[in-house]
């Protein structure tokens, strides 16, 4: 291994996933150190390595890096492809191998990273390995990969899974007898448009009751058309416009890897990731008692509606309260045999699906609802949606622990409740509100989370905390 650049993995190892500035901090050197390392710290000599990418530039380039890495060290590289992150989490799951997807998700296209799990999909993160990896791989950068003395060069060979991945979603969702339903879904150029026509089209199973009209489904890392992130409303605009202009009755958005989506109903209007945790809580649990579950978890994380653990009380379900990351809501799974687990992101995660996250299979619950329903997507997702929400706001803030204490100091004295279980959650003590202070742990920022009964309720809450948060407003 020749390295030509000296690169620091400390800026691109993140909490949960790798990503960095291709070229800068992450480049096919340090690629190749990585995967020697993967395979190292987990143990994999002799063992297989499932190895994919997304549709960015460099992803085939760092797979191919990635593969020499690993073979290296003798195991044996299985080359996916072109692949979602969901997609990296079935195989993980089915072939029962650990596994690596190279993506940045909806970061620009000047980006790359790895997401990577254990065998079975079991997740990787700062506190389960990903940081030996890092600083096992950065020695390798600077001495050299070491010959293994273990077992002999490993083999290479490709394997393309998205036939099975296919099959294995729609033996999970049936939606072969639904109405008929109109679907805008706006790829972004990212792998969703791979996924979409495998799961819900015909490229390689029968159709299904449903036309599609795509968006972006040209894959390119360059995201030529607007940026892989529907996170931000700006992104969803196209959408929005097409599902009017069709007459659709639903909108689907995957980001650039197409592990999470975000649903669009017949009016152009955003349905809550919230709302869509709550309706698939439900059914889920429905079918976990139809076989004889009588009392099924779901999980959520604490930034989620406070609706989602009330439906799910409802149906008889048990609700339990996480913190932010899949990390921990994979954990959690695990720990409780959960059956379903959502975020406010826009991530859901399913036990039939190796407790990992996959938006296409929860897009699939909500195209059921809607199919099974003669409701309009509009009211039936207001079904599930009782409270106002914020939304995510974001604060560019230089101490943030010092914006908290503001705003700590502001409520103090009156009949408000406190939990840092994650960031720092402030909870008017009649229920009437609630809003969750976060500090980004890869952005230089404070993120505001809230929720009240009403707009009328939550706005000044909001509005208040903002101004302290942002320190022109200190003394409210």
């Amino acid at each position: 291994m020749d390295v030509t650049v000296d690169i620091d993995l400390h800026e691109s190892f993140k909490a949960y996933d790798v990503r960095g500035i291709v070229g800068q901090e992450l480049n096919a050197e340090a690629v190749e150190a990585i995967g020697a390392a993967f395979v190292d710290v987990l143990a994999l000599s002799g063992k297989d390595v499932l190895i994919g990418g997304d549709m960015r530039p460099s992803s085939a380039d760092f797979a191919q890096a990635f593969a020499r890495g690993v073979t290296y060290r003798g195991a044996n590289a299985v080359l996916l492809g072109q692949i979602s992150t969901d997609e990296l989490y079935f195989a993980a799951g089915r072939y029962d191998a650990a596994g690596v997807v190279f993506t940045a998700s909806h970061n620009p296209a000047e980006y790359n990273g790895l997401k990577m799990a254990k065998a079975g999909a079991v997740p990787i993160s700062s506190d389960t390995g990903l940081f030996d990896i890092r600083d096992l791989a950065q020695s390798y950068l600077a001495e050299g990969l070491p010959v293994s003395t273990e077992a002999p060069t490993g083999t290479v060979r490709e394997l393309d899974v998205l036939a099975d991945y296919a099959a294995y979603l729609r033996s999970l969702v049936d939606l072969s007898g639904i109405r008929t339903l109109k679907v805008v879904v706006d790829a972004g150029n990212g792998m969703a448009g791979l996924t979409t026509p495998a799961v819900l089209g015909d490229s390689v199973l029968a159709g299904l009751p449903l036309e599609i009209v795509d968006l972006y489904f040209d894959l390119d890392g360059t995201f030529p058309n607007h940026p892989a992130n529907p996170l931000e409303p700006e992104n969803l605009k196209d959408l929005q416009a097409a599902v009017r202009e069709h007459g659709a009755d639903i909108g689907l958005a995957f980001d650039g890897d197409a592990d999470r989506c975000f649903v669009i109903d017949e009016r152009g209007n955003p349905v809550s990731p919230s709302a869509v945790t709550a309706l698939v809580a439900v059914r889920e649990i429905a079918r976990a008692q139809a076989a004889g579950e009588s009392s099924p978890v779901v999980i959520h994380n604490l930034i989620t509606s406070r609706a989602v653990p009330e439906f799910v009380t409802q149906v008889g379900g048990v609700p339990v309260q996480t913190r932010v990351g899949h990390s921990f809501i994979k954990a959690k799974m695990a720990e409780h045999g959960a059956i379903f687990g959502g975020e406010h992101s826009a991530h859901y995660y399913f036990r039939d699906f190796y407790n990992a996250d996959t938006g296409m299979l929860a897009a699939m619950h909500v195209l059921a609802a809607l199919g099974e329903s003669t409701l309009p997507l509009s009211e039936l997702g207001a079904r599930f949606e009782p409270y106002t929400a914020t939304g995510e706001i974001n604060s560019r803030v230089e101490d943030k622990d010092a914006a908290i204490a503001r705003v700590a100091v502001h409520f103090a004295g009156q009949p408000v409740s406190v939990s840092t279980m994650d960031g720092t959650t402030f909870s008017a003590q009649d229920g009437s509100w609630w809003f969750n202070l976060r500090p980004s742990n890869t952005e230089p920022f404070l993120r505001f989370n809230g929720e009240g009964l009403t707009a009328a309720i939550i706005e000044p809450v909001r509005d208040s905390v903002l101004g302290i948060v942002r320190d022109t407003d200190p003394n409210s």
